[in-house]
């Protein structure tokens, strides 16, 4: 299993958004089926109006995803734990 972010833009009422997700899965192929299930049960999207833009294995330490972090807490927690955004200076 591996975590993937998928983004691309949809209709979210009667505007196209940007959107992202963090999802586990086996590979890109079903990373994309699990957005479009997503979408479309959460929002009413069809899937032929779902434009994904891209698809990419991702570091899971880097994740804010509930998802990411409960599938791979062994795997973060051996690594040293999450990988925080850098915090800017002031």
């Amino acid at each position: 299993m591996k975590a993937y972010r998928v983004s691309g833009t949809a209709p979210f009422g009667s505007q196209r958004q940007h959107f992202s997700y963090d999802v586990p899965a086996e590979n890109a192929d079903v990373a994309t089926e699990k957005v479009y299930s997503t979408l479309g049960s959460r929002h009413r999207i069809m899937r032929r109006k779902i434009n994904i833009e891209s698809v990419g294995e991702i570091d899971p330490r880097t994740s804010t995803e509930p998802t990411i972090m409960h599938v791979f807490r062994e795997e973060i927690a051996a690594k040293g734990g999450p990988i925080g955004p850098v915090a800017e200076e002031e």
